[in-house]
């Protein structure tokens, strides 16, 4: 816990370090919500190969980040923690090319009451 998907345009491939983006997005989070800590996030990335904004005119790119995270923060702690990762996607999508717009955002949801995780051989949940 947190799980954390990033969908992403293609045209961000030369842009984004997704390793050290994924690093710098654990840290802040557990940093914001003193219930996550940086060993219980998982994040994985999907890229998107076509998107269409808007008008679809030319030089515009799309990230997404959904952080699904265990019930019972109040909507202040989700805002939180949605500002602190907006800041990071913002941070790592700066060095687009000169005239591309990105279009970033965040959803910060709760897991199900039937989440359930598992840790590999010897591990335990979550």
């Amino acid at each position: 816990m947190p799980q954390i998907l990033v969908s992403y345009d293609a045209s961000l491939d030369d842009v984004l370090d997704r390793r050290a983006f994924a690093r710098e997005l654990h840290t802040a989070a557990a940093e914001t919500d003193e219930g996550i800590t940086v060993g219980g996030c998982r994040t994985r990335f999907q890229r998107v190969e076509e998107t269409v904004i808007g008008d679809d005119r030319p030089g515009q790119a799309l990230i997404h980040l959904e952080f699904a995270i265990l019930p019972g923060r109040t909507e202040g702690a989700k805002r939180a923690l949605g500002a602190a990762a907006l800041h990071v996607l913002r941070r790592h999508t700066a060095t687009v090319p000169p005239g591309t717009v990105v279009h970033a955002s965040v959803d910060v949801t709760e897991l199900g009451t039937a989440y359930t995780a598992y840790k590999g051989p010897g591990g335990t949940g979550a």
